[in-house]
């Protein structure tokens, strides 16, 4: 998901090449609760990283009780997960936290950098799910 949201962003026009929203929300939730990261531009990559990667374990452990219930291949079932995710998280509860900016304030070339990255992270997490549960052809489990 990083590696594609890295290259994808690089596509995008100048105009909106700014910062990933990752590192934005990072930066404004330091700045929100008193934390100054400092000037080291290494130190606001690896917290972004760090943040990045562990709001996307936590919310990705929501997924392990879904998977196999729609009877979709397990990385289709992701996607449709990591849609839900980027849906819930940048059209409501990082907004709404006062963490990002508004949708409607996003360029849309910006929301598709984030939705791809986010059908690329569902599909992968669907898929080592599907793997790890024993399920090695990427698809729901039947039910007995």
């Amino acid at each position: 998901m990083t590696v594609a949201m890295g290259a994808l962003h690089k596509m995008l026009p100048p105009e909106h090449q700014d910062p990933l929203p990752p590192e934005q929300i990072v930066e404004n939730a330091a700045e929100a609760v008193g934390v100054d990261l400092g000037p080291s531009e290494n130190t606001h990559q690896a917290v972004t990283m760090a943040a990045h990667f562990s709001y996307g374990a936590t919310v990705g452990a929501f997924y392990a009780p879904l998977a196999g219930t729609t009877g979709l291949p397990r990385a289709a079932e992701g996607m449709l997960f990591g849609l839900a995710v980027w849906g819930g998280s940048y059209l409501g509860m990082i907004p709404g936290a006062g963490l990002y900016k508004s949708p409607k304030n996003e360029a849309p070339e910006r929301h598709a950098v984030m939705i791809a990255a986010h059908l690329i992270w569902g599909a992968s997490l669907g898929v080592l799910v599907g793997v790890l549960s024993g399920d090695g052809k990427g698809k729901a489990a039947a039910r007995r």
